[in-house]
């Protein structure tokens, strides 16, 4: 007797690989980065941290909710939190606590969960969030303070620290500028590169973070390692922060080169704002950036060109954001030119034609 059977769908592989599993991991690399950091900036960015994240939760509940939709597993999948960490580490670490609110609105409401979800958002949903805090509240973003490390002399307590975030004022004394900030204030006002330069901490200092920044501005080697351990648990390939970092170092490079009074070096510029934040963390999202390792190597390309020209020619010091937002909007025209040929199809998905023999 012969049994007919119909097949539905193709076959399927499976992996211990999660969407959970997946955000955990990314979480666990940023874990060292933001705990020194927290402990660098004091009890006011421990509290923005907290708010930021936990609005973004509650950002995605209420969109769950909204739609219909039950909560779990999707608020369980670590998408929310990761989001709201990474918006988190785009702020000024004295920012006051609205922003983490309404940060977590314009990352999950707009930048998510408006085009149906995890996976079907076109853009960066942390980075639409700090584009939007930074074009509607300039002030407030770019408020920066310099490191006071929790438990040391001058470093606000606790009481103190709930005041400055959910009071929102910085006390006197505590400003300072990022090393981005300061050059382009130093170039708006007349000073040299090299005389900007000059007042800042050394690579060293920068790179270890004793600077002002964001929690993802500052430690740029503590944020580099949870890269490298990105790449060797292969969440991510080399193939987008490589691109990216390359192109803004050679970028800067020869900008110094050509007018060393105008452009700062390639080492400044990737040591300097959120490049590596960026490369390892923002640019490698896998929803909105290319699937081949072509089209990776194109995106991270675009995004360190666009970073150099945004930081050395328009009105913002730090370009990283908007650069990865451009080139979030080319991802789908990247795919379709850069998408691998399948066995037996040509690249633009059409049968290859029989051949004879020979």
């Amino acid at each position: 007797m012969m049994i007919e059977t119909a097949t539905t769908s193709a076959p399927y592989t499976h992996s211990a690989a999660s969407v959970q599993k997946t955000m955990t991991t990314v979480i666990l690399a940023l874990v060292p980065a933001t705990a020194f950091n927290l402990y660098l900036f004091g009890w006011p960015a421990v509290f923005l941290f907290a708010v930021t994240v936990g609005a973004c939760a509650a950002m995605e509940g209420l969109a769950l909710l909204i739609s219909g939709r039950r909560l779990m597993p999707t608020l369980g999948d670590g998408s929310a939190v990761l989001t709201g960490w990474l918006l988190a580490m785009t702020l000024p670490p004295w920012a006051p606590w609205w922003t983490g609110v309404l940060g977590a609105v314009f990352a999950i409401l707009l930048g998510k969960q408006i085009f149906g979800g995890l996976g079907q958002n076109l853009f960066n949903p942390a980075m639409v969030a700090r584009v939007a805090l930074l074009v509607s509240f300039p002030v407030a973003m770019t408020s920066w303070v310099a490191p006071h490390p929790l438990f040391w002399t001058g470093t606000p307590g606790f009481l103190d620290a709930l005041a400055i975030t959910f009071g929102g004022q910085i006390p006197d004394g505590y400003s300072a500028a990022t090393a981005l900030g300061l050059v382009k204030t130093g170039l708006s006002m007349g000073q040299t590169v090299s005389q900007s330069v000059g007042q800042l901490p050394d690579l060293m200092d920068m790179g270890l973070g004793l600077r002002a920044g964001s929690l993802g501005e500052t430690s740029a080697l503590l944020i580099l390692g949870g890269g490298l351990f990105l790449i060797w648990k292969k969440v991510i390939t080399w193939h987008v922060p490589a691109a990216m970092l390359g192109t803004l170092f050679v970028a800067a490079t020869l900008g110094h080169l050509a007018n060393p009074e105008r452009f700062t070096d390639g080492a400044f510029q990737i040591l300097s704002g959120a490049a590596f934040l960026g490369a390892f963390f923002i640019a490698t999202d896998y929803v909105t950036s290319p699937v081949s390792k072509t089209g990776q190597l194109i995106f991270g390309f675009g995004v360190g060109l666009l970073t150099w020209i945004i930081r050395s020619f328009a009105g913002y010091p730090e370009g990283v954001a908007f650069a990865v937002l451009l080139m979030n909007s080319l991802t789908p025209i990247i795919d379709q030119y850069t998408r691998p040929r399948r066995f037996g199809r040509t690249r633009r998905g059409e049968p290859l034609a029989p051949q004879g023999d020979k």
